[in-house]
């Protein structure tokens, strides 16, 4: 991972560089997925408690996270193993959802979501348990 700034080159300036604390970026130039960018996306969140990004209310999220490519091919595998018919890449999203336990208001919830990705237009394809 680089850390500093470049040198003066043309009209890039480092002396107008400033912190922008809470918030990083990593990207493959050369567009290549790895998952030493998922390693540094981690480790950038990790530097980022001082923030707040510790999840400190048990009783609601603090945003913090990391945002990444939707992995297809493994997808592809997991659902096809399970049944699931996913579409070409490029055309579905993922959601992943922490729900409660109780199957009360976990029913609830599950149609909460149902009821929002209908309004939007979409449908859901498949749905499973993540394992832990």
């Amino acid at each position: 991972m680089h850390k500093g700034l470049p040198r003066q080159q043309g009209l890039y300036d480092p002396r107008n560089e400033h912190d922008a604390c809470g918030i990083g970026f990593v990207a493959n130039i050369g567009n290549r997925k790895s998952h030493g960018i998922v390693d540094q996306g981690l480790q950038i969140l990790g530097n980022l408690t001082h923030r707040g990004a510790v999840g400190a209310d048990p009783l609601a999220g603090d945003g913090a996270g990391i945002l990444i490519q939707t992995p297809d091919a493994h997808l592809r595998a997991v659902c096809g193993d399970i049944g699931i018919d996913i579409p070409p890449a490029g055309d579905y999203a993922v959601g992943m959802l922490f729900l409660p336990r109780p199957e009360g208001p976990r029913g609830g919830r599950l149609r909460l979501m149902e009821a929002l990705v209908k309004s939007a237009g979409q449908r859901r394809i498949g749905r499973r348990g993540e394992p832990v």
